[in-house]
C-alpha cells in the first residue's frame, strides 16, 4: 500500500523561496538565501547554526516580526505577506508562540502574569489564562 503525500493542511509552517538582503552602504549582506522549509503540525524542529548565520532573521520571518526581501512564509496556510498590520497582529497572537533570547520580560510582573499576558490580550480573561 503506498502512503498518500500529505496534504497542504498538515503544514503549520511552510517558506518557499525566502530570501533577506540587507544593505549597509554600499555592502549587500544576504542573511537568507532562498530557504525552503515545510513544518507538519506536531513536529518538532531544530535549526542550529553559527552566530550569523541566519536563524534569527529566519524566525523573524516567520514570526512576522520582519518581512522578507523575496519569497513567502505560510502560517496556516496563511500568506503572511497579503496580511495587514491588524490581521498580522491577530495571527501572531492566535497561532505563534515566541520567546526571544533576551526573554523581554516585564519586571514589574511575576512569571505567571508575564506568561498569562499574551493569553489576555488574545481575550481570554484571567482566570482562564492560568489554568
Amino acid at each position: 500500500m503506498t502512503e498518500a503525500a500529505p496534504t497542504v493542511k498538515e503544514y503549520i509552517v511552510r517558506t518557499k523561496g525566502l530570501s533577506k538582503e540587507y544593505v549597509m552602504g554600499g555592502q549587500h549582506l544576504m542573511a537568507l538565501d532562498g530557504v525552503a522549509i515545510d513544518i507538519r503540525r506536531g513536529e518538532y524542529i531544530s535549526i542550529m547554526g553559527p552566530s550569523g548565520s541566519g536563524k534569527s532573521t529566519l524566525f523573524n520571518m516567520i514570526g512576522g516580526l520582519d518581512k522578507p526581501s523575496q519569497g513567502t512564509v505560510f502560517i496556516d496556510e496563511v500568506d503572511m505577506a497579503q496580511l495587514d498590520a491588524f490581521e498580522l497582529a491577530w495571527l501572531r497572537c492566535r497561532k505563534i508562540g515566541y520567546i526571544f533570547q533576551t526573554f523581554n520580560l516585564i519586571p514589574v510582573m511575576t512569571a505567571l502574569e508575564n506568561v498569562t499576558l499574551p493569553m489576555i490580550f488574545a481575550g481570554l480573561s484571567t482566570d482562564e489564562a492560568q489554568i
